[in-house]
């Protein structure tokens, strides 16, 4: 090196990596982290930097998609309530079954998501109540018990149940088959023993406990 060459530059080192925004569907991402953050620890742990760390992306990344933990929770809510109606909706359209057989396919669509989602569907009664609950949410509660309601409607115009308003039979209905998720969740009853006596339950909720 002759005295008049420049001191050679210090090698640069390669810049770290950026943290990525997401990968793939990061809202997706988030409420599948955000339910089995549910599922595992409860409500009170959900929390959307803890989320955004156990999916791998920025701390402020969530914020493109809910504002707020609030937001987050009603999202978790749509969501599940959009599964359970595409259950209960899977569970009417089966041809061939009788009234009786139609509403027994239908609680056990209930009672199975229940069985199997039991904080979500905690979560989903808590968000609908709530004041602040979105129209979107609104709606889709309305379709999981238009879902009964309408069957109740249908059977009467078929003249297989008795007449009376289709929204209050509606409602004994769902608290009937609300009241199995209920004991099942307080391991009062096994859900395993509470899905075999299931269209015994039905045909009781039907045809009620006077002798014939």
């Amino acid at each position: 090196m002759s005295p008049s060459s420049p001191p050679p530059s210090p090698s640069r080192q390669p810049s770290p990596p950026s943290r990525p925004y997401h990968h793939g569907d990061l809202r997706a991402a988030l409420l599948k982290s955000a339910e089995r953050t549910l599922r595992e620890k409860g409500v009170g742990a959900l929390s959307l930097r803890e989320l955004a760390r156990d999916i791998g992306v920025s701390h402020a990344a969530p914020g493109r998609h809910f504002k707020d933990k609030r937001a987050l929770l009603d999202a978790l809510a749509l969501d599940g309530y959009e599964r359970l109606n595409r259950a209960l909706a899977g569970a009417t359209e089966q041809p061939g079954l009788t009234f009786e057989g139609r509403l027994a396919a239908l609680a056990r669509a209930y009672l199975g998501f229940a069985v199997e989602n039991p904080e979500l569907l905690e979560l989903m009664f808590a968000r609908k109540h709530h004041p602040d609950s979105s129209a979107q949410l609104v709606s889709a509660v309305d379709e999981s018990l238009g879902s009964i309601t309408r069957l109740i409607a249908d059977a009467q115009e078929r003249g297989e149940i008795v007449q009376g308003d289709p929204e209050r039979i509606t409602t004994i209905a769902a608290a009937s088959l609300h009241g199995l998720a209920a004991l099942i969740a307080s391991c009062a009853l096994d859900p395993d023993e509470a899905l075999t006596g299931l269209d015994e339950h039905v045909h009781l909720l039907l045809h009620g406990l006077k002798p014939r």
